[in-house]
């Protein structure tokens, strides 16, 4: 079989934002649209989407959540209610003030003069209020709450430096909306849609997380208490890949969320919110990729296995298509991972090895190369995307196995890849966060001596207004952020790197996404 290397031109360690751009052109995921910061979101890149949105909506549903759906446009008066929340989103809005068009004097068409809008309709940049008066609607009383809704929707931030999946100014999320009778249950709400979520990016995206609390400046316009799962991308930078946010009453008053109490008295409700977006896809490419292309989880890959058959455009095709349909049904016929395993016979014409680097690129769990003389010794070619060279020859580590051996063993595979590359993710998570850390100097001096420096763990005293706000300065001269403060950290022992006071918490330092 040819071995020719169909690697990408461009390497991580060389240049990570020009490898990431590659990957996703090469692995045919998404393309840009003509309209600034807009994607078109190519099959493949969809349907890793579809698998996401298929095993979140499961383990949302399983919470006692129920899918609805709100408009995308939402009037202006809305979030005129909230200060903190405009205030917070304002810079990013898109704005429809017109409902027609008529022609220019150029020949153009121009917004009609007489079509103006009594009140200005906000494109949805997220939905607190617009749900916040269904729900003023829906509770009256406390046997109403509580109330748990999700929509899966699109929504526009006006980004002024975009990157696809990462940062778009159109697009795909869920956002999770519940109301409750108090500030415990919504407190305890909020944390479990953390785990949620911690769950769905370790166990089916293989992220491995670090759940833990926002720091007051980084929290969501209007909320009381902000939690994030943050991830490692193998550059050492953070991106958050999802919050949930503890509201308090600050929505319900201004919406109007008002119940009738076992008490016969009127309460407010406590409100969350939370969300995770297609950012998730672009996190999935920095943690997992390769200098080959996408590898991709098998939990979320569209086609789990694809078998190559080598055709000759001759009549002994339809033998070697026959062979090859008895492995596709084999498998197919089977589960791996809790569900039904996905399986592509690809007939289309071509060169296998082509189309073997097309799904290379494209990141498919396991590849399956059948030609004329595997048919004949009743054996397949079987390549491992997370082991795809062998150390010692440099070529492509293919496998062997008999038919019926590789329909056996095929779904254990899976299963092992699913594990490997969490293992691998936590792995590089864990060497590269530098503990110990007590002199601000050192931290600056620690992102200063690589490209790549991963995270820095420190203790800080929790300072708030304008203490906080000199920290979050000296922060940004060195381009860095405070993550979140990790649930698993260890206690303190020490002073604040900041203020020297005597610290209250663990904190993570890093550049960002």
């Amino acid at each position: 079989m040819a071995q020719i290397r169909h690697a990408l031109t461009a390497r991580r360690e060389d240049d990570f934002a020009a490898w990431y751009q590659e990957v996703i052109s090469a692995a045919e995921m998404a393309e840009e649209s003509g309209v600034r910061g807009c994607m078109v979101i190519r099959p493949w890149g969809f349907g890793i989407w579809e698998r996401m949105q298929r095993l979140l909506d499961d383990r949302i549903k399983a919470t006692g959540h129920e899918n609805a759906y709100f408009p995308i446009f939402i009037p202006l008066s809305n979030f005129e209610r909230e200060a903190e929340h405009v205030e917070g989103f304002a810079k990013e809005m898109a704005v429809v003030t017109h409902h027609r068009l008529i022609a220019g004097k150029d020949g153009g068409l121009i917004p009609d003069p007489e079509a103006k809008l009594e009140e200005p309709l906000v494109v949805r940049p997220t939905s607190e209020t617009i749900i916040g008066d269904a729900m003023a609607r829906w509770v009256q009383s406390w046997r109403d709450l509580p109330l748990k809704l999700n929509q899966w929707a699109n929504v526009v931030r006006w980004e002024m430096r975009t990157r696809m999946f990462l940062r778009t100014s159109e697009f795909l999320w869920q956002e999770g909306h519940t109301a409750h009778a108090d500030e415990t249950e919504a407190k305890d709400h909020t944390l479990t849609m953390l785990e949620v979520y911690r769950a769905f990016a370790d166990e089916d995206l293989a992220l491995a997380v670090v759940p833990g609390e926002k720091p007051e400046n980084e929290r969501f316009p209007g909320a009381v208490e902000t939690w994030s799962i943050e991830a490692m991308m193998q550059d050492g930078k953070a991106l958050q890949a999802g919050t949930s946010h503890y509201l308090g009453t600050n929505f319900a008053q201004a919406s109007g969320i008002k119940y009738q109490n076992r008490e016969g008295g009127e309460s407010l409700a406590h409100t969350t919110s939370w969300g995770v977006s297609t950012r998730m896809v672009g996190g999935v490419i920095m943690t997992h990729g390769d200098d080959d292309g996408l590898r991709l989880p098998p939990k979320i890959a569209p086609q789990q296995v694809v078998i190559l058959p080598m055709l000759r455009d001759k009549p002994e095709d339809e033998a070697l298509i026959a062979y090859c349909e008895a492995l596709r049904a084999t498998l197919a016929s089977q589960t791996v991972l809790g569900e039904p395993l996905r399986v592509l016979l690809d007939t289309r014409p071509g060169k296998a090895a082509q189309k073997r680097w097309d799904y290379v690129r494209k990141g498919a769990p396991v590849i399956v190369e059948v030609g004329g003389r595997d048919m004949d010794n009743g054996v397949v070619s079987m390549l491992r995307r997370d082991r795809l060279w062998d150390a010692e020859t440099g070529k492509p580590a293919f496998q062997n196995p008999s038919r019926e051996v590789a329909g056996q063993t095929i779904p254990d595979v899976l299963a092992d890849m699913q594990s490997v590359l969490l293992t691998e993710a936590a792995e590089r998570r864990d060497a590269n966060i530098t503990r110990g850390v007590t002199e601000f100097a050192d931290v600056e001096q620690h992102f200063a001596a690589s490209r790549y420096p991963g995270w820095v763990e420190v203790q800080w005293s929790k300072p708030t207004g304008a203490a906080l706000e000199k920290v979050v300065e000296r922060l940004k001269e060195h381009k860095l952020t405070i993550r979140n403060v990790p649930m698993d950290a260890a206690p303190v022992d020490g002073a604040c790197i900041f203020t020297g006071e005597a610290a209250v918490e663990r904190v993570l330092l890093a550049k960002a996404y």
